[in-house]
């Protein structure tokens, strides 16, 4: 079991030392050259804190041996020059070790957006996406203290603590030995402790995601949250999160200040030997005062490096937690990889088919099911039936959020997985069922369409999308900010603003989902005859749950279960009496008004 345990350990990719490796030679080594300054700059600070140790002693033994009073001014001087130097130093490799953090960190949160840019949606859809924040936060940051935990315990403690250890040897090779004393025992307790750490921290980052993941839906929910008198509840869900979270912490606390009680119990058991053992050399062999002095000092100030080397261990394996939350996004595959090899798409008339296909988003349940139809060129394919059939779906498909199954949709006689994402989806223009809006303006929003669009054609796709008057009617016009995801301007205008996002694009293949559903009957109308104007002589596919906005459709396809219940156009379908007739009629009926019901005594 234990041999198990151990090969586990050698082959795990996010061990301490692997991700030590990594880090230095991923993200360490690009700042090589600005490293070497900050050690070149630490060791001239340990350097100068070594020699004043040293000048304590040499000033005692002129004051009270040789009565020197001139030597004493100057090792005084050179006390003071010493003291300025180290002040110097400190400053710069301080300031440049912050640089090289920031940068670092900096790149690393470039990485990780960037991957995160080149997944598929199916990448989220079991994950939050408090926890990708986390990350990028966590994660990136977490990188720059391994790396500046490295520096500083490398370049500031261990340099000073080899300094001031010279002192001591110079100054008294045995006394030297007796100091030691303290290291065995420190690295025993620290070994056992560096696991437990890993562990707490690991547990302590879940909790923190848990929290930003309640306070973010909290948030962006609250209109349901007022409306179902939920406050308590969430209160409730945050409190007992952040309840585990302070947990963590104090176990945190507890297990990574172990060490400082058998530390400094350890600092004081060889302190006081030293104190005992100088006193004695000083009175009794005629040890040189200065001597003792400049070797108590050195040791006093080596203490504190020492219990930071000593707790060096935990530190790192503490922050290598956050280093393994960033790679592990980094190195997980992506599921949407660069396809900058791949044909770009060459559209000629615009023929979208589909060819036997199915798709799941989970193994063994279908969605589409071998379903085979085509949207001719320049002409409008609506896409009706009930909810949950699978309509949505199938745009899903044409825009490559998700790859088929089985089969294959085919444009212009393409077969749309060959050619690279990026120009098929230039090719499209595309308003889903849920809109969302960008933090900015209603300018940017519309503008996002096509970022060189001109002020005149962000006015003129907004006119087109009947959104220019109640624009104007903001006294900052189109300059006004929509708020987090729009909620500073109704879910209709919500809705014409991303009708003219998507008719600024001027795209050859328009792909429509509920485009109108949010609007009264009076904008529907204006709307619709934008998108007629705007589908002329483009292929479009269109899903609609309200009948009437797909009646001049050439061509309707109802969609059941995944598969095709019957098509046609719209007198045709009614004709049959089959399933679009009975949804048709079922509309007409619900719209109808109805008589008041007699109350009953």
């Amino acid at each position: 079991m234990a041999e198990t345990d151990k090969k586990s350990l050698r082959d795990d990719p996010y061990g301490a030392w692997k991700l030590i490796r990594r880090l230095v030679s991923e993200q360490g080594l690009v700042h090589r050259n600005q490293y070497t300054v900050v050690l070149v700059l630490m060791g001239v600070s340990a350097a100068c804190i070594g020699s004043l140790t040293y000048l304590v002693g040499k000033v005692i033994n002129l004051a009270q041996i040789d009565r020197d009073f001139s030597a004493i001014i100057f090792y005084g001087g050179v006390a003071l020059l010493l003291s300025v130097v180290r002040g110097a130093a400190t400053y710069g490799w301080n300031v440049k070790l912050s640089r090289i953090g920031y940068s670092i960190i900096a790149e690393n949160q470039r990485r990780l957006f960037s991957k995160l840019m080149h997944e598929g949606l199916g990448f989220f859809a079991n994950r939050h996406s408090s926890e990708f924040m986390s990350r990028l936060t966590v994660g990136a940051n977490s990188a720059t203290q391994v790396l500046n935990l490295l520096m500083t315990a490398i370049g500031r403690d261990l340099l000073t603590l080899v300094a001031l250890a010279t002192v001591m040897v110079w100054q008294d090779p045995l006394l030297s030995m007796i100091a030691l004393v303290v290291v065995p025992p420190a690295l025993l307790v620290m070994r056992k402790l560096i696991r437990r750490i890993r562990t707490i921290a690991r547990s302590q980052f879940t909790g923190g995601t848990m929290i930003m993941e309640t306070m973010q839906e909290a948030l962006q929910g609250i209109r349901i949250v007022k409306a179902f008198t939920l406050e308590n509840q969430m209160q409730a869900r945050l409190d007992a999160q952040v309840a585990e979270v302070e947990r963590d912490s104090n176990k945190m606390a507890r297990v990574g200040n172990r060490a400082s009680p058998l530390m400094e119990t350890l600092g004081g058991i060889a302190i006081a030997i030293l104190l005992i053992y100088g006193g004695y050399r000083a009175i009794y062999t005629g040890a040189e005062p200065g001597q003792f002095v400049s070797f108590i000092m050195a040791f006093m100030l080596a203490f504190e490096p020492a219990k930071r080397l000593a707790r060096f261990n935990l530190d790192l394996n503490s922050g290598l937690v956050g280093v393994q939350i960033l790679f592990e996004v980094l190195d997980s595959p992506a599921t949407e990889p660069s396809e900058t090899r791949k044909p770009a798409l060459k559209l000629e008339t615009g023929r979208i088919a589909f060819d036997n296909v199915t798709f799941a988003y989970r193994p063994g349940e279908p969605v589409i099911r071998d379903l085979s139809f085509v949207a001719e060129p320049g002409m409008m394919t609506a896409l009706v039936g009930p909810s949950g059939g699978g309509k949505s779906t199938i745009l899903n498909l044409i825009v490559r959020f998700f790859e088929v199954t089985c089969g294959a949709i085919v444009i212009d006689g393409q077969n749309i997985s060959a050619a690279s994402r990026q120009s098929l989806r230039q090719q499209i223009a595309y308003v889903g069922q849920d809109i969302f809006l960008f933090s900015g303006t209603i300018r940017d929003n519309i503008a996002f369409g096509r970022p060189d669009a001109t002020q005149e054609e962000i006015v003129s796709a907004a006119q087109a999308a009947n959104a220019h008057d109640f624009i104007m009617a903001f006294p900052r016009g189109y300059d006004t900010p929509v708020g987090e995801h729009g909620s500073q301007i109704s879910g209709g205008q919500r809705q014409r603003i991303a009708v003219a996002r998507a008719l600024i694009k001027d795209a050859p293949l328009i792909l429509l989902d509920e485009a109108t559903a949010a609007l009264d009957s009076e904008s529907e109308r204006a709307v619709q005859q934008a998108i007629e104007h705007l589908c002329q002589g483009r292929t479009t596919l269109v899903i609609a749950h309200r009948l009437h906005t797909v009646t001049h459709a050439d061509r309707i396809f109802v969609i059941e279960d995944g598969v095709i219940a019957e098509s046609g156009r719209h007198d045709e379908l009614l004709r049959k009496g089959g399933r679009y007739a009975s949804f048709y009629r079922l509309q007409l009926r619900d719209q109808e008004p109805r008589e008041p019901v007699a109350a009953t005594a």
